[in-house]
């Protein structure tokens, strides 16, 4: 297909970002989450500043002056991004000031946020006089420890900006070279400041309050003004996966230099005389940064520890619902009895961290394997792997050390675990383990006896609060013994390329057979909708943007296969357009918990074959991952998670549907309305409390 045919990855993201910010729109999303939603949508757009837009500079680079990056037409995708996104600031300003802020005060909460001016240097913004004395004494007992103001001519030699790290810009007697860097000490201390005033709550940045403050840190100098700015720096590492050296040593060497990245994004405050950016510019090195204007605070990702707590203004607490019975027992003796499928968070993660806890302590359990690519800071899968290690098990560990802002977290874990006895196998050369499996041999009676894990997600207690997932703990034979012939491969270390194939028939794992079978699976349809038998594909994904793939599913849309794609976020796939994709729909949904579980239902004239897996359709997952995707063969768990994607795809409320220009358009307002995460939350707790009696 020609490149018109798909939409730019980038500006897909940035529609989806937009998403994440409408849900702070919505009036029926609680106050207080409507501020978690802001804090999200600056938590994103920091991370794609960090990782896409240096990618794309140097993708820019690399093109002939002339030319433009695919489908942009006299546009470059940078060019685009730039205006998208301060489109996108401008209505992020407008909502808080004009919406989120107002409410908060209807409800006693004032949240002291001031608007940049456009012009002149913006200096202090009077704390308010009821909490001024209170300011005050914490400016002097709390803040004034972390401030370390420097010289912009001393910058080259002794400072350097950390990424993302939050400063003034102070300029003394209105001169361009007379200027001091000065920290605002937000890892050091909480962003807000709070205090309470005959019943009204006051919120804080501490920004204003070192503003406020500014003459006694500059004693005797003509303090004209102080701008807000942040530098934002590559956080690609860039490894070069070769097969010789200890990968985990190269990693941490990496990891010393990631904040030290080149320079991406300059954010700087509105109102700052030409002469005084220049300087700033000059002297930190920032000419090839995109310089950004921002507002008056920057990292509102902060705004996730807004310092007020109100059940009234929150989500409703929905309880994790238990999938199993009250009544001890033991997992694996379930397990053996029938297949488990839980839906965390909606479900308890519990008989996850149950798997791993038995298996530790089971004096039958011989081995245990597992591959783990983001793991909890205080991980209790980790210290049950460490206990089975002392208890005389042989456990190994397939310890991703390129997932990405989490390479020092997992590095920890791995040398810990290593210390312990456990086994650890280091990342691919070339390849990431993105897999999510885990499994566990125990000799009975003479006899081998297997059981698994097999989920969409990160085995991560944390994340499972408000990751949706699946994630299935079975001791189906056939799945076992595939599982473990990826884990002899994955011990290995080798290139798939320049391996003897592994026969899976069952599991579809990226390298070997994933892409042949999802594009086999996609053409079955199509022969079944030119043979006249119904033919339909479901699928959820959180991220599409394979072209091989996306291609298939413009194939069948045009025989005529009825396509539903539900894609959280990153989503070349064009739908509606006549003799390309009229067939297909494309749902988002954005709500209380994030989207994360990977689904493939293809309808086989009326025999249902059902995936769930850890791949998106993305070209790392597709070409640089080791993935693995599973079927679902009972049927009481194949007619559950049906129905649970029915809701999704019934969704009217928190959905939107793409449209054939990137636009976000709201399903139509229809009967019953339908909040799928409320509606599958209330479905799994009426079947688990009838299974309960």
């Amino acid at each position: 297909m020609p490149d018109n045919s798909f939409f730019d990855r980038d500006l897909s993201w940035l529609s989806f970002n937009h998403r994440v910010m409408e849900e702070a729109a919505r009036e029926a999303t609680p106050l207080l989450e409507r501020i978690n939603f802001l804090s999200i949508y600056s938590s994103n757009l920091d991370e794609f500043y960090r990782v896409r837009v240096p990618a794309l500079a140097a993708l820019g680079k690399i093109k002939k002056s002339k030319e433009t990056i695919a489908g942009t037409e006299s546009e470059t995708v940078l060019q685009k991004i730039t205006q998208e996104v301060d489109r996108q600031l401008a209505h992020y300003g407008q909502l808080l000031l004009n919406s989120v802020i107002p409410q908060l005060s209807q409800h006693s909460i004032e949240f002291i946020y001031e608007p940049a001016g456009q012009t002149g240097m913006p200096y202090a913004l009077p704390v308010p006089p009821a909490v001024k004395k209170a300011a005050t004494e914490y400016f002097f007992t709390e803040l004034l420890a972390f401030l370390q103001p420097v010289h912009l001519s001393l910058a080259k030699d002794s400072f350097f900006p950390g990424n993302d790290k939050l400063y003034f810009a102070v300029v003394i007697g209105g001169s361009a070279q007379d200027i001091y860097i000065l920290n605002i000490p937000s890892d050091n201390i909480s962003r807000f400041f709070r205090a309470e005033d005959e019943g009204r709550k006051y919120v804080l940045f501490i920004d204003d309050i070192i503003r406020d403050n500014l003459d006694f840190i500059f004693p005797d100098m003509p303090v004209k003004g102080a701008c807000s700015i942040k530098i934002t720096r590559d956080a690609e590492l860039d490894l070069e996966d070769e097969y010789e050296g200890d990968i985990a040593e190269k990693i941490e060497k990496k990891l010393a230099k990631r904040d030290a990245g080149l320079a991406t994004r300059f954010l700087h405050q509105p109102g700052i005389p030409g002469g005084i950016l220049q300087s700033l510019i000059d002297a930190l090195g920032l000419h090839d940064a995109s310089i950004v204007q921002g507002g008056r605070y920057h990292n509102l990702r902060d705004l996730a520890s807004f310092p007020i707590k109100d059940s009234t203004l929150s989500y409703p607490i929905w309880p994790p619902q238990r999938n199993t019975k009250e009544a001890p027992q033991s997992l694996f003796q379930r397990i053996s009895q029938k297949d488990i499928l839980l839906h965390p968070p909606y479900e308890s993660y519990d008989p996850v961290l149950q798997f791993f806890n038995e298996a530790a302590i089971d004096p039958v359990v011989e081995e245990i394997y597992t591959t783990m690519y983001r793991i909890a800071r205080d991980s209790r899968i980790a210290h049950a792997l460490i206990s089975a290690s002392r208890n005389g098990k042989k456990v190994t560990v397939f310890v991703e050390l390129k997932a990405r802002f989490d390479e020092a977290n997992n590095l920890q874990w791995a040398k810990q675990m290593k210390q312990a006895g456990v086994k650890i196998v280091y990342s691919i050369p070339g390849l990431k383990v993105h897999a999510k499996v885990a499994l566990v041999k125990k000799k009975v009676q003479e006899r081998m006896v297997y059981y698994g894990l097999l989920a969409t997600g990160n085995l991560n207690e944390k994340t499972a609060r408000f990751y949706t997932d699946h994630i299935l703990l079975t001791g189906n034979h056939d799945l076992m013994r595939e599982l473990e012939l990826l884990f002899i491969f994955l011990g290995r270390r080798k290139d798939p390329l320049n391996t003897e194939k592994i026969p899976f028939k069952h599991l579809l794992v990226a390298q070997f057979n994933l892409q042949d079978r999802l594009l086999s699976l996609i053409g079955r349809e199509i022969v079944n909708a030119r043979l006249g038998l119904p033919a339909s594909i479901t699928i959820k994904l959180n991220n599409l943007e394979e072209r091989v793939l996306i291609d298939k599913l413009y194939e069948a849309s045009n025989a005529g296969v009825r396509i539903m794609l539900i894609v959280r976020s990153i989503c070349c796939c064009i739908p509606g357009v006549p003799d390309m994709s009229a067939n297909i729909v494309i749902h988002r949904i954005v709500d209380r918990y994030l989207e994360h579980g990977r689904v493939f239902i293809f309808h086989n004239n009326g025999e249902e074959e059902i995936f769930l897996g850890s791949a998106d359709w993305m070209n790392r997952n597709i070409y640089r991952r080791i993935e693995v995707c599973f079927p679902l063969y009972d049927e009481d768990l194949r007619q559950e998670l049906i129905e649970i994607i029915r809701l999704q795809t019934a969704d009217n409320v928190a959905a939107v549907i793409l449209d054939k220009t990137l636009n976000s358009l709201p399903v139509p307002e229809e009967e019953p309305r339908v909040r799928s995460q409320e509606a599958i939350y209330h479905y799994i707790s009426k079947k688990r409390n009838n299974a309960h009696g």
